[in-house]
């Protein structure tokens, strides 16, 4: 009797515990349905469906990054983000557009990507209503409003609203020239230049028009024949 019984509490337990774990998870369930948000973060008023996403957020204000990469030590506060983080060195790209077939590490930026197909551009200038596909470019566009050039140079103090532009002056005072031609041995400091210098050898106006009538190969071999 004193085993039957213990089977018995045995086999209650079980059912409760099962019931318990169905009804966590309806729980979980319905508030994710409902969008019901019983977590709410104390600093910042966020709220969330489950009480490991608010503990997850909390690293946002606590500065905590408790996963680490064992490649290259960089922490991350998400076993998301590190997950993510890894393709940088494991090369892997399982985000595929089925419209080119390029292939990118995060689904974000394949959305991002889509919008060279479809054309959306769902980023506006407040100010003159010029849209743009990336963020980035909109903040970059704004400086035409605002006249800010928050990018100075160190050496003679003239600033420009863009870092790539503050780089391409840079040149001036360094002498790099990383535009090489390839039909002959001048350089430039500028890719713009590299293109009006390849009059010189094509008639064409762009390198762009000189590469779509020939493939480069062939091209060079076109100047040494006769």
């Amino acid at each position: 009797m004193e085993g039957e019984h213990l089977h018995l509490n045995k086999e209650t337990d079980a059912a409760r515990f099962q019931s318990f774990s169905q009804k966590t998870h309806l729980n979980k369930h319905t508030r994710v349905q409902t969008k019901q948000k019983h977590f709410a973060c104390e600093h910042c008023g966020q709220r969330f469906h489950q009480k490991t996403n608010l503990t997850t957020h909390m690293s946002v204000h606590t500065g905590e990054k408790p996963f680490a990469c064992e490649l290259c030590g960089n922490r991350f506060s998400e076993k998301g983000s590190l997950n993510t983080h890894m393709r940088v060195h494991t090369g892997e790209k399982p985000f595929a557009c089925e419209l080119c077939g390029n292939r990118f590490s995060e689904k974000g930026s394949l959305n991002t990507h889509m919008r060279v197909h479809t054309g959306e551009k769902p980023f506006p200038c407040e100010l003159c209503g010029k849209k743009f596909s990336l963020k980035t470019n909109l903040n970059r566009h704004m400086s035409v409003h605002t006249r800010q050039m928050p990018f100075a140079c160190e050496l003679c103090g003239q600033r420009f609203s863009r870092k790539s532009t503050l780089n391409n002056h840079m040149r001036v005072h360094t002498g790099q020239k990383p535009f090489a031609c390839e039909l002959c041995v001048k350089r430039f400091s500028r890719n713009s230049t590299l293109n009006s210098h390849m009059r010189v050898h094509t008639g064409f106006s762009p390198v762009s028009s000189v590469e779509k009538i020939y493939p480069k190969d062939q091209f060079k071999r076109s100047l040494k024949s006769p």
